[in-house]
């Protein structure tokens, strides 16, 4: 494919109300300090878990990361297809012990019993992939019968591991996308297409301590003791973020193939993911399900560019109070400045779509909506030149 573009990225302006999206192994809000003040962050891993929930159901495939593929394999040759479930097992652990990944028995005695065995490496494989591990257990249904079950690292399994690395190293969209890591199996691997940026808030935050209570109904009913049934505190924040990720075209063509429909459709179906999605954490006792103020898409021919300097120095809020107006403001006036130095020869199109009344000429063409801001931007990007043709 002879693509005029190179690179897409995507930047988004989002306010989030009274929120932790996403904690550390002490359950408080995640933060960096930049610009010489402190910031509420989101991992990249977090938002970027977020974003393949929303892709995954825009384009019909699902990925499986899992250390427990045998077990799945266990749960359909039971469930779905009437084996026993003493055969099933056995036939889920010599599925997780055939590949050259290694493995251990689970630890729990339940557990061991039932015959688990976990991967040492998660596997990351389409969903299908499950199906098609069963199907092999089906064609070697006589031989698992009459096996040994799985009880230590040494053993063997009777399965044919060329076969299952084989349905290991099968990919899907999801894949093609975002990449996989799997070193235990030769010729798995994937290079994701795809590179996302932490979450950061344009201005200086500071995070709060919310205490909690909790009333025991009994205790408030007959009014014969005092106090709560529970008590506790878990931190929150709030603030004005900027997102942002870039696509490489070229690797994700690589990844697929010759196939400008998919190349299109995943490509579409990630901006719009990554538009939309909100990580998940504390959801039931915050609601955060905002919008983004503002998306920016440029198609580039050179090289991804973050704007995420733009808010070095961090924003102050406007005479009326608010981090949003600024923040857009702020991203524009970088975009047009950071553009003007590095000449304008690598932008091949550029556009934004936001709640702002006012024009943000630094950002490109205004759209009415997202919807037309991914098509308008695809177009640019995905048109096909002829061979030694000019865009």
């Amino acid at each position: 494919m002879n693509m005029p573009a190179r690179f897409i990225d995507i930047h988004i302006i989002q306010s989030v109300p009274f929120a932790n999206l996403n904690r550390d192994d002490t359950n408080s809000v995640k933060t960096v300090q930049y610009g010489n003040v402190l910031r509420t962050r989101v991992s990249s891993q977090s938002w970027k878990r977020a974003v393949r929930g929303v892709f995954e159901d825009r384009i019909g495939h699902a990925a499986l990361r899992t250390r427990r593929i045998g077990e799945r394999v266990t749960h359909l040759l039971a469930e779905d297809r009437g084996w026993p479930q003493d055969l099933a097992a056995k036939a889920g652990a010599h599925t997780a012990a055939a590949s050259s990944i290694k493995f251990e028995l689970a630890k729990d005695p339940k557990q061991i019993l039932a015959n688990k065995v976990l991967t040492n490496a998660m596997v990351y494989v389409p969903e299908t992939a499950v199906a098609a591990l069963a199907d092999l257990a089906e064609e070697h249904r006589d031989a698992l019968e009459t096996a040994k079950d799985i009880k230590k690292p040494a053993d063997k399994s009777i399965l044919p591991a060329d076969k299952v690395e084989a349905v290991l190293r099968t990919r899907n969209g999801v894949i093609n996308l975002f990449g996989r890591m799997l070193a235990e199996v030769d010729n798995a691997g994937v290079d994701g297409a795809v590179q996302v940026a932490h979450a950061l808030t344009t201005h200086e935050t500071d995070v709060e301590l919310d205490y909690f209570s909790a009333v025991d109904d009994v205790t408030a009913a007959w009014s014969d003791q005092s106090g709560s049934g529970h008590m506790g505190h878990t931190e929150f924040s709030a603030g004005t973020f900027y997102r942002y990720a870039t696509i490489d075209l070229r690797d994700l063509a690589h990844n697929i193939g010759d196939n400008p429909d998919e190349l299109r459709e995943l490509s579409a179906a990630f901006l719009s993911a990554f538009i939309l999605s909100l990580p998940q954490a504390k959801k039931n006792a915050t609601a955060p399900h905002t919008i983004p103020d503002l998306a920016h898409i440029s198609v580039r021919t050179d090289r991804p560019l973050s704007y995420a300097a733009a808010f070095e120095s961090p924003v102050t809020a406007a005479g009326q109070g608010g981090y949003a107006g600024p923040s857009r403001t702020t991203l524009s006036d970088y975009a047009d400045a950071a553009n003007r130095l590095l000449g304008s020869s690598g932008i091949l199109h550029a556009g934004w779509a936001g709640i702002d009344a006012k024009d943000l000429d630094g950002l490109g063409t205004r759209h009415t909506g997202f919807d037309a801001l991914i098509d308008t931007a695809l177009n640019k990007a995905l048109t096909v030149q002829p061979a030694g043709g000019a865009a």
